[in-house]
């Protein structure tokens, strides 16, 4: 690590900042994950398309249909496969603790930059704050590594402003991904930005949150990769236009990607969220490749669906 545990808030203010995607798994067609294609997205992520930091074995990386060793293989690869020319922050979720202390300890000695941890599923309703405190103390005592709070609906609650308020005064939480509406991420970053960085994983909403809530991280979902190419790089140009100050002029490169958005969107089967992006990761000439059980892969007729719509949305090569 670059920072003591001292320092890790101070770091990720200065550190941790720009475009952040979270990253696809691909596996081949034995299921094992494929190691060459993994790296060569990375590498066309970097250097085609400018994206600063990567959030490894999260929701999108397939992180539950992976064993411990495959979770630690992935950050392994991501922090080679970066070699210093973008960041990393490891998904250690489970609904194990000794899981993901094992994790984030593994993150911390093989140079990733940041760790997050997913709110864990509650089996009792009772003292839900106090036991969320205790849960994320537990963790920052075991590892120095800067962590990264997320909440989402996956859970089966959502961590209030409040709550995340309070979370934010532990000395190595540096961030949250807080998937909730805008209404909670708006309050949280009244209460806390002075301590932690807030973000969430919708790109529509990205531009506006730099604009009226001042913030200088996307952390993180696919659209990084989805909706350009090394030739059209308009999500990394509206972002750039925005953090200079140039807002008309990155409203309306944001604006002109919503034939893009609205390719994806219309053609996403909801019950197939990973098949149906690493499917529009082959059309870009990225790896896509396979998705691991109990995630569905696409029919023929959805593949044909996608493909016209991708052909017409407008990315330019």
């Amino acid at each position: 690590m670059k920072y003591d545990r001292k320092s890790a808030k101070s770091h990720a203010r200065e550190h941790m900042r720009g475009i952040w995607a979270a990253a696809l798994m691909p596996f081949r067609e034995d299921l094992s994950i494929d190691e060459e294609g993994f790296r060569a997205n990375i590498d066309h992520w970097i250097e085609g398309l400018g994206i600063d930091g990567f959030f490894i074995a999260g929701k999108q990386g397939e992180f539950f249909s992976m064993s411990v060793d495959e979770r630690k293989r992935s950050f392994d690869l991501a922090v080679s496969a970066c070699d210093g020319r973008a960041q990393t922050i490891m998904s250690c979720s489970d609904q194990n603790m000794d899981v993901v202390i094992d994790l984030a300890r593994h993150a911390q000695a093989c140079g990733a930059d940041y760790i997050v941890v997913h709110a864990p599923v509650l089996h009792f309703y009772k003292k839900q704050d106090e036991t969320l405190i205790r849960y994320y103390e537990t963790i920052a005592d075991k590892v120095d590594i800067g962590m990264a709070l997320w909440s989402h609906p996956d859970s089966g609650y959502l961590m209030s402003p409040e709550l995340c308020n309070r979370l934010a005064d532990i000395e190595t939480v540096v961030a949250i991904k807080y998937s909730v509406p805008r209404e909670m991420y708006a309050e949280l970053t009244r209460l806390a930005s002075d301590r932690i960085l807030v973000s969430t994983a919708s790109e529509e909403e990205w531009l506006d949150n730099i604009i009226e809530l001042g913030w200088q991280l996307y952390l993180c979902s696919s659209p990084p990769y989805l909706i350009q190419t090394a030739a059209d790089r308009r999500m990394r140009d509206y972002t750039d236009a925005a953090f200079a100050g140039n807002f008309e002029e990155a409203r309306k490169i944001r604006d002109s990607l919503d034939p893009v958005r609205n390719a994806l969107r219309s053609t996403r089967p909801a019950e197939k969220p990973h098949a149906h992006q690493k499917y529009w990761q082959e059309l870009l000439g990225q790896t896509g490749g396979r998705v691991r059980p109990p995630c569905l892969e696409l029919t023929e007729a959805e593949k044909s669906a996608t493909r016209t719509a991708f052909e017409a949305c407008g990315l330019k090569f």
